[in-house]
């Protein structure tokens, strides 16, 4: 059942609401509000009245989902920009506030956590080539660089020679 299109004040209602249950990016919020607007041209008085309470800043929502995703995941500074694209922030505001989150941060020690935590539950050592192969892609996609999985990863292996010769897949394409 299509819904009944709002008008400007229905659409504040529903844009403060939305804000109220999760942060959105200001391209998330209008894409919320286009599929809601009743005239079209009512939305971005409503995302410039947002902007200018305070309730949407891309700068502030993509620092809070760094921050997040580093403090309570554990992700690498990539996984934490391709969130942030899929969000649709400004690529230039993604790159600062994630430089910004990770400053100081040693991937390294953040990939070892990273592994002891979600893989290594059930082990001190990967034994086969199949384990090593799942762990690397369990952190490339958790957003560590190759050079620090390997790194990693070698500590962790019963034959760390095996990663001696292992070829970097090639890079996803984000869809």
């Amino acid at each position: 059942m299509k819904r009944k299109p709002l008008d400007e004040q229905g659409l504040w209602q529903y844009a403060v609401r939305a804000l109220g249950a999760r942060a959105h990016s200001a391209a998330e919020m209008r894409t919320k509000l286009m599929a809601r607007a009743n005239r079209q041209e009512d939305v971005e008085g409503i995302l410039a009245r947002l902007a200018e309470y305070g309730y949407l800043n891309d700068v502030r929502f993509a620092e809070m989902v760094a921050g997040t995703r580093l403090e309570t995941q554990g992700f690498g500074k990539a996984r934490v920009l391709r969130e942030l694209r899929q969000r649709r922030v400004a690529s230039g505001t993604a790159e600062e506030a994630a430089a910004r989150t990770f400053a100081g941060v040693d991937e390294m020690e953040l990939a070892a956590q990273y592994l002891q935590r979600r893989i290594l539950r059930h082990g001190p050592l990967l034994d086969e080539p199949k384990q090593l192969a799942s762990a690397y892609g369990k952190l490339r996609r958790a957003g560590f660089p190759t050079p620090v999985i390997l790194t990693v990863l070698k500590r962790h292996a019963r034959d760390p020679e095996l990663l001696d010769t292992f070829e970097e897949p090639p890079e996803e394409t984000a869809g």
